[in-house]
C-alpha cells in the first residue's frame, strides 16, 4: 500500500492545512475548540446511527465489538498503573489514560473499505464497541480527571448532555424495531458525518504544539496505545478463537493510534489539551506507516 495514497495523503494534507492556517494567523489554536465541539455535537452522532443501523449481527461480529471494549478496559488498568508511577498532574494523567484507551477506528475504516465488505463489516462493529466505550467509560475518566478532578462527586448530568450517547440509544431502538430509514434520511446523515475526519485533522493541526516536557510521557502513551494494544488484541483473538478476517480486524484495530476523540474529551473536560494533542499527533504520524505495513503483512 502506497504511503502517499488515499487516506494517508488526505490525513497529511488536512493536518498541514490546519497547521499552516495557524501559522498564517488566519485561524488560531483556540479555533480547534470550536471545530471539535462541532464534530462532537453535529458530525459524530449521525455516523454512530449509521454504523449501528447498517451492522449485521453475527456471533463473530459481536465478539469483534466485545474485543474492542475489552482492549480499552485492559489498557486502562495497564496505563493507570504505569501512569501513576510517572507522577503527573491530574489533568495530564487524565489525558494520558484517555489517549491510551481510545482507538482511532476512523483511521482504519477507509483501508478496510478498499480491502472488502467482510473486513469493513467487522471493522464497523469494532468501531461501535470502541465508540460505546469512548462515550461511557473513557468519558467517565475524562470527567474524573478533568474539571471534576478536585471534586468529590462526578455529576451524572455531564453524561446527559453528550449527544453521541443519545445517538447510540436512538440507533439501538431503530435496530431493535426493524425500522427502515429512507434514502433521503440516510443521505442526510451521511452528509452530516462526512466532514468528521477532515475537521478533526484540521483541528489537530491547529492544536498541535508538541512540547519537549511532554515528549517522554507522550511516547510511553503511544507505546501503550499501539504496541500493548496490538499484543492485547492478538491475545483476545486467541481467547475467543477468532480466525481469518475477524482476527485480522481485531489485531489491526487494536494497534490503531490514539483517537481524535481524545482531543474532544480533553477539550470538553479541561484536561491537558497540549499533552492530548502531542500523543494524537505522534501516534497518527507513526500509524501512517504501521497500519499499511500490517495490512500488507496480512494481505
Amino acid at each position: 500500500m502506497n504511503f502517499f495514497q488515499g487516506q494517508n495523503l488526505t490525513f497529511i494534507l488536512c493536518f498541514f492545512i490546519g497547521f499552516i492556517l495557524k501559522k498564517l494567523k488566519l485561524l488560531q489554536k483556540d479555533d480547534a475548540h470550536i471545530l471539535l465541539r462541532f464534530v462532537l455535537n453535529v458530525c459524530i452522532p449521525p455516523l454512530m446511527i449509521l454504523a449501528i443501523y447498517r451492522a449485521t449481527l453475527a456471533l463473530d461480529l459481536l465478539l469483534v465489538a466485545l474485543c474492542a471494549m475489552l482492549v480499552m478496559v485492559i489498557i486502562y488498568f495497564i496505563s493507570s498503573a504505569i501512569g501513576k508511577k510517572l507522577k503527573m498532574e491530574p489533568q495530564t494523567f487524565g489525558s494520558f489514560l484517555v489517549a491510551t484507551m481510545i482507538m482511532n477506528t476512523a483511521f482504519a475504516l477507509p483501508y478496510f473499505k478498499i480491502i472488502g465488505s467482510e473486513e469493513l463489516a467487522r471493522a464497523s462493529l469494532f468501531d461501535i464497541g470502541n465508540t460505546i466505550m469512548i462515550f461511557t467509560f473513557a468519558y467517565y475518566q475524562a470527567i474524573k480527571y478533568g474539571t471534576s478532578a478536585t471534586k468529590e462527586k462526578i455529576q451524572l448530568k455531564k453524561f446527559l448532555t453528550l449527544p453521541p450517547l443519545y445517538a447510540i440509544l436512538f440507533a439501538v431502538l431503530i435496530k431493535m424495531s426493524n425500522l427502515q430509514l429512507s434514502n433521503t434520511v440516510i443521505s442526510f446523515l451521511e452528509l452530516l458525518g462526512n466532514p468528521t475526519g477532515i475537521l478533526m485533522m484540521v483541528a489537530l493541526g491547529l492544536a498541535c504544539e508538541p512540547k519537549l516536557k511532554h515528549l517522554g510521557k507522550a511516547l510511553i502513551a503511544v507505546v501503550l496505545r499501539m504496541g500493548v494494544g496490538l499484543i492485547t488484541g492478538y491475545l483476545l483473538t486467541l481467547i475467543f478463537r477468532l480466525h481469518g478476517t475477524a482476527q485480522i480486524v481485531v489485531i489491526i484495530c487494536s494497534s490503531l493510534p490514539a483517537g481524535f476523540n481524545t482531543l474532544i474529551l480533553a477539550d470538553r473536560e479541561d484536561m491537558d489539551r497540549d499533552f492530548a494533542a502531542t500523543v494524537v499527533s505522534i501516534s497518527t504520524f507513526i500509524a501512517l506507516f504501521t497500519i499499511p505495513l500490517l495490512i500488507n503483512f496480512f494481505y
